[in-house]
């Protein structure tokens, strides 16, 4: 199996610089614009299936990323970025004078603290580990996940050199992760 991670392309939050969370973002003309570049750059991928998260800007670059294949997403709520709660849509200039001590708190220690109202990244990794646990069940060869920058973190905390999930042993090099 050749798992193929794609980030969702440029929405206006990230031009933005704000913290979007689960919150509706779709791609903007040059989100637009990476989708349809990686798409073409990958035609000649066999994609057997494609999961993508619950968030418009996931779906719209599967679509993209997809072009005229008969493919259709699979939905997988795990995928979701994590949800910021209060910080939604807002940007840290801000949340450091409006809500100073926990973000401060998440900024000395993202792994632990929780933002406002949101969900932490201990609850949110292992959200996402419950996708990655299930990556050895599935029939495919060369499946691709849509997900947001946010995923990375649980996937490149499983997928290092010499990982294993369930039974399947995974390498990890710069720019793609393959199940051996």
């Amino acid at each position: 199996m050749k798992l193929w991670l794609v980030r969702h392309g440029e929405t206006q939050a990230n031009v933005d610089g704000l913290y979007s969370g689960h919150s509706p973002t779709p791609l903007t003309a040059k989100g637009i614009g990476q989708a349809e570049t990686l798409g073409t750059l990958l035609q000649q991928v066999p994609f057997d299936h494609v999961m993508c998260s619950e968030l418009e800007r996931t779906q719209q670059t599967a679509r993209l990323l997809l072009g005229s294949s008969p493919l259709q997403p699979e939905i997988v709520p795990q995928l979701n970025e994590m949800f910021f709660g209060d910080w939604e849509m807002r940007h840290h200039r801000d949340l450091v004078i409006e809500d100073a001590a926990n973000y401060g708190a998440w900024c000395n220690d993202w792994q632990n603290a929780i933002p406002t109202n949101g969900e932490g990244f201990q609850a949110f990794s292992a959200r996402v580990n419950v996708f990655i646990d299930r990556l050895p069940e599935l029939d495919y060869q060369n499946p691709a996940a849509g997900q947001s920058s946010g995923c990375a973190k649980p996937f490149d905390r499983t997928f290092t050199e010499d990982a294993v999930v369930g039974n399947v042993a995974f390498s990890h090099r710069p720019g793609r992760m393959e199940r051996d």
